[in-house]
């Protein structure tokens, strides 16, 4: 029982944003189960994909609580106003995987992803809580304060729909679009009165570009595809809001690599399993078929990056440790 006690005591504290590996894991798990249904991608992909974020989720909430080792640390982590807002991601993430076994255990999926609601709302109402009563330094303001009140509920509402709670989904999401029009609007008035984004920062610039890929996908779960309007006006949104990017592409590739990279891979994924169900929609044909296997090989390209600079990372930081 000592030694157990003593192997705890030297566990690294986990930054909360660390999640974002899992998280950014699942998203292109996601993208890659889309495409397995509309462009017949091999399934075996996506369903290796979900066990290596599933493995990351539990490693990584493990590393971060043995760390912590009481709740008064993990309480003063959720009101960092910089990393607090990642916080919501290990129930979020938990969420995804929970809805991932409605098939094969429905009983099981359902009582997950109610949980992981639970937490994710609690969350999310202590975090807007904090911003009606907590004046903070605009220079804390990042794309991150996007998840806690966007995407949360309406990955929630996608994990809902999945489960068949299809009247509790379409609430979380009109919750996830009202809090898009207010934090979203705040953050674009903070990026551009300034002051300037910090560099450790930039890749959160990735997060204000989420919502509409996001929004569509969980609205393609709640309709099962079906026409709409909805998915004009969000996929136009989607388009709108990342061609930014490609003017910023340089000012990520100079940025000084760290584990915040990978608040550039669920936008990513995101976008391109959105993007795969738009195009193979449309009835573009092959070339619409070719569109939509070039945006899921962009965004296993980014997430693939990002991976193996962090285990470069890693090595090194193992290497230092030891000299």
């Amino acid at each position: 029982m000592t030694s157990t006690v003593a192997g705890l005591r030297m566990v690294k504290r986990v930054p909360l944003n660390v999640i974002g590996i899992a998280f950014g894991t699942a998203g292109l798990a996601g993208a890659w189960t889309t495409a397995a249904t509309f462009l017949d991608a091999p399934a075996a992909v996506g369903h290796v994909l979900w066990a290596v974020a599933a493995a990351a989720w539990l490693l990584i909430s493990v590393r971060y609580l043995a760390g912590a080792r009481s709740v008064v640390v993990v309480l003063a982590d959720l009101r960092s106003p910089v990393l607090g807002p990642f916080g919501v991601l290990y129930p979020v993430v938990g969420s995804l995987l929970a809805a991932q076994l409605a098939p094969p255990l429905p009983g099981v999926a359902a009582a997950g992803v109610r949980l992981m609601a639970l937490v994710s709302v609690t969350f999310g109402a202590f975090f807007v809580s904090s911003l009606l009563t907590e004046p903070r330094d605009p220079a804390a303001l990042h794309g991150g304060y996007l998840l806690p009140t966007v995407a949360a509920t309406l990955l929630t509402a996608q994990s809902l729909a999945a489960i068949g709670q299809r009247q509790w989904a379409i609430g979380f999401f009109a919750v996830g679009i009202l809090f898009w029009a207010l934090i979203g609007s705040a953050l674009m008035l903070r990026f551009a009165t300034g002051p300037p984004i910090p560099e450790p920062l930039v890749p959160t610039l990735a997060i204000f570009s989420a919502p509409p890929a996001v929004a569509g996908n969980a609205w393609w779960a709640i309709t099962d595809g079906a026409p709409s309007m909805v998915h004009t006006v969000l996929g136009a949104a989607m388009v709108a809001l990342l061609l930014p990017h490609m003017f910023l592409v340089r000012r990520y590739l100079i940025t000084k690599f760290a584990i915040g990279l990978w608040a550039l891979t669920f936008t990513a994924a995101a976008s391109a399993g959105y993007a795969v169900r738009l195009l193979t929609a449309a009835g573009g044909g092959e070339p619409a078929v070719v569109a939509a296997w070039a945006a899921l090989a962009l965004a296993t390209t980014i997430v693939a990056a990002v991976a193996i600079g962090s285990l470069r990372l890693a090595l090194a930081s193992q290497r230092s440790a030891a000299q």
